[in-house]
Formats: structure tokens, sequence, C-alpha cells
């Protein structure tokens, strides 16, 4: 009679135990750094549109108009004749969380423009995730 090698049950219960403990411990600490993470992406993607604008501004004179929006870095607007784009090498990005970002002329503060990200949550405000990231 030949014996059967295998796991009984309880040595697949507590493997699943130590795997269902790491999970637990270790889980939380990666979703928290691909949060920031995500915040760094908005950050950096600011700051291309920020060098796209500026460019635009030296060939155009001006910063795109809150109608004229962000499209411009792709899109010569109508009779633009000092247009050199494009200025940026592909579509405007949507931020990390699939939101377009916000822009508007002139911003707050005597800024000339602002442009921001909602964050995670989409809505103005918020802390750590939920923060706006960019120029208010």
């Amino acid at each position: 009679m030949k014996q059967q090698r295998g796991f009984t049950l309880i040595e697949l219960l507590v493997v699943l135990v130590i795997i269902t403990l790491l999970s637990s411990t270790v889980g939380p600490k990666l979703f928290n750094k691909l949060s920031s993470s995500k915040v760094k992406v908005a950050k950096t993607q600011v700051e291309l549109i920020v060098s796209a604008l500026d460019t635009y501004r030296v060939d155009m004179g001006e910063f795109p108009s809150t109608e004229q929006g962000l499209q411009v870095l792709r899109q010569a607007p109508a009779n633009s004749q000092y247009w050199d784009g494009p200025y940026l090498p592909k579509d405007v990005p949507l931020d990390p969380w699939d939101h377009p970002y916000q822009y508007k002329n002139p911003g707050s503060n005597g800024q000339p423009y602002a442009l921001y990200s909602f964050g995670a949550d989409g809505q103005p405000g918020g802390e750590g995730q939920n923060a706006d990231v960019g120029q208010l």
C-alpha cells in the first residue's frame, strides 16, 4: 500500500492565516504609497502644463483665456499668426484620478492663472489625497 503525500487541512489553514496576517499589515502601507504617488504625478503634470503655458505666453503675448482653456496648447486658436505649437507632446492629460485639470484666467491673489486638480475626491478643498494640487 502506497502512502500519499500532501498537506493536511490544518497545515493549509495555518498557511492561509499567515498570508492573511501579512496582507493585513503590508497591504495598507502599499496603498498609502500608491496614494502619495498619485499626488506626485499630479504635481509633475502641473509642472509640465505650466511650462507649456509659459511657452505659449512667450509666443502669443498672453496666457490662454478661461474660455480657450488648455486645449490651445495642442490646437491653434482661430486667427493666431504667432501660435507655434503644439506646446504639449500629447493631449492635455487627465489628473491621476481621471478628472480634468481646472484652469482659470485670471487666477486668485494676483496670479495670472490658476491650474490645479481637485484631488482624489474631485471636490474643492480637502486634506491628504483629497487636497487640491497645483497653482491655485
